[in-house]
């Protein structure tokens, strides 16, 4: 009987990355162990890969319910695990585990990259920018569209250059507050209260303050500080609905679109904050699809891909809207690399569109699959 087995092309094999440096890191540790959980075994070759809060790459147990929220814990990447490098090689790029004492051992070659970071170090088009260099495929958006979409001023520049509507806002750096606090207070009063503070560059909510008044501008400014040097102030679009819309990139034509989703908050969360996103059940309410007339859906989905074509995206993104009550549209923001927790909007959005969890995650990696690196 003939060996055939050298002949039987392998699965794919697909790393799949998440911790990071940021913030974000639990939340990030949360995703991955739902994708986890959720890819074909069957259909690929699954490496977990964690980065350490320290930025030290660890090959990670692939044990998806430790990543779970218990309570309001989150979980982390264990550093003690053993540090992984990707190396260059003759076929292509593997993954190698090197113990300081022992010869380095090699997993394989790595085909595609799943980056689930949230935040910087990761999501800004860093790590992009590092799987180009390797030649490594991966899930989602390059290099431009990761750091334009990380930073939400640069991001409103850009969809107003396109067209579309987004809130009004200013930028407010740590050098201009700590030189010029006065003429900085007197530009936050000018865009008017309500308003929301905000790090440019964060996720999930982190350090975003609503500034009721001129007497919490300073406690807000210094609170989104904590996460980023750089802070956008934007009007709060009173009266509004929160409205998302998940988008998806396909092999050919142009991207698809979910069903919209609509987030109220309630209890003691005055906005969609971090809390109300991933440990307040019982005080956030979801509708999805969204109660919106049939022609404000369509202009909304059809303004989702506008926006993911503006900023050259790749693969998927969520993007945010505000629906006033004339039903007119405004762009929050758009997130290059969204939740896929167990309470996200992406991932609920597209089973309420008829595209399961695990379909989404294969469609995600197959579309990788199919791309090339660089400009090629």
């Amino acid at each position: 009987m003939n060996d055939t087995s050298a002949s039987t092309p392998r699965k794919p094999r697909v790393a799949v990355v998440f911790g990071g440096r940021s913030s974000e890191h639990g939340i990030s540790c949360v995703t991955a162990g739902s994708v986890l959980a959720a890819i074909d075994r069957d259909a690929y070759d699954v490496v977990p890969v964690g980065i350490a809060t320290d930025g030290r790459w660890v090959l990670e147990a692939d044990e998806p319910a430790r990543l779970a929220i218990r309570g309001a814990e989150l979980p982390a990447v264990d550093a003690d695990r053993s540090p992984v490098a990707l190396m260059s090689a003759t076929t292509g790029t593997d993954l190698v585990v090197a113990e300081p004492t022992a010869v380095p051992s090699v997993i394989g070659e790595v085909d595609v990259v799943f980056p689930l970071l949230h935040g910087p170090w990761g999501e800004d088009g860093t790590l992009q920018g590092m799987l180009e260099m390797a030649g490594v495929r991966y899930v989602g958006s390059g290099v431009l569209a990761s750091a334009i979409g990380m930073d939400k001023a640069y991001m409103k520049v850009v969809l107003q250059a396109a067209g579309l509507p987004v809130t009004p806002g200013i930028v407010v750096t740590r050098s201009e507050w700590e030189h010029d606090p006065v003429g900085t207070r007197t530009r936050v009063e000018e865009l008017g209260f309500p308003s929301f503070a905000k790090p440019a560059r964060a996720g999930s909510s982190m350090g975003i303050s609503k500034v009721h008044d001129a007497s919490e501008v300073e406690f807000a400014l210094e609170e989104a500080f904590r996460h980023d040097p750089k802070v956008l102030v934007e009007q709060s679009m009173e009266g509004a609905r929160e409205v998302e819309c998940g988008v998806l990139g396909t092999v050919e034509g142009p991207a698809e679109t979910s069903r919209p989703g609509e987030v109220r908050t309630g209890g003691d969360h005055e906005f969609y904050d971090f809390e109300a996103k991933y440990l307040a059940d019982q005080h956030t309410e979801i509708d999805i699809p969204a109660d919106l007339p049939a022609d404000v859906e369509q202009q909304l989905r059809a303004m989702a891909v506008r926006a993911f074509d503006a900023l050259s995206c790749e693969g998927l993104a969520r993007v945010d809207f505000f629906v006033m009550p004339d039903g007119a549209l405004v762009i929050n923001e758009l997130n290059t690399m969204p939740g896929f927790t167990p309470t996200s909007m992406y991932p609920q959005m597209w089973a309420a569109s008829g595209l399961s969890y695990p379909a989404l995650v294969d469609r995600l990696v197959q579309l990788a699959l199919r791309r090339d690196t660089g400009l090629r």
